[in-house]
């Protein structure tokens, strides 16, 4: 289980601030691309997906109300949820029976609303 305090959260969100624009960094080499393609594999699953938006959406939920949310079996969920934490994509603590879920990575958010605004702003041409 992974564990973030506030200050450490904090800390991410500057860190993430501080990164340089896409078109002002160099051309990813085939090893930085191999890792995103890798990284976006983890966001190119349906569930995963929906899960980080309840995320987004409530800041921090347990397992049962997440599996609520997306409407599949609180195991399958945590399957899921496993692969996020294993990423760093998000975190969780422990209270009494129930774990508790939050986003980690201040990348996140971000990255839901450009996709969001991707397939809203500028469907696909028919």
């Amino acid at each position: 289980m992974v564990e973030i305090s506030n200050s450490q959260l904090s800390q991410l969100e500057v860190t993430f601030q501080q990164q340089p624009a896409a078109r002002d960094r160099p051309l990813i080499a085939g090893d930085q691309a191999a890792a995103l393609m890798q990284l976006f594999k983890v966001f190119a699953n349906d569930t995963r997906l929906r899960l980080l938006h309840a995320l987004v959406r409530e800041d921090e939920l347990c397992v049962g109300d997440l599996a609520e949310a997306v409407g599949m079996k609180p195991q399958a969920v945590s399957n899921q949820l496993q692969r996020l934490v294993d990423r760093g994509i998000i975190g969780s603590r422990r209270d009494g029976v129930n774990i508790y879920y939050r986003i980690i990575d201040p990348c996140v958010p971000v990255l839901l609303e450009r996709g969001l605004c991707l397939i809203e702003c500028c469907p696909e041409e028919k």
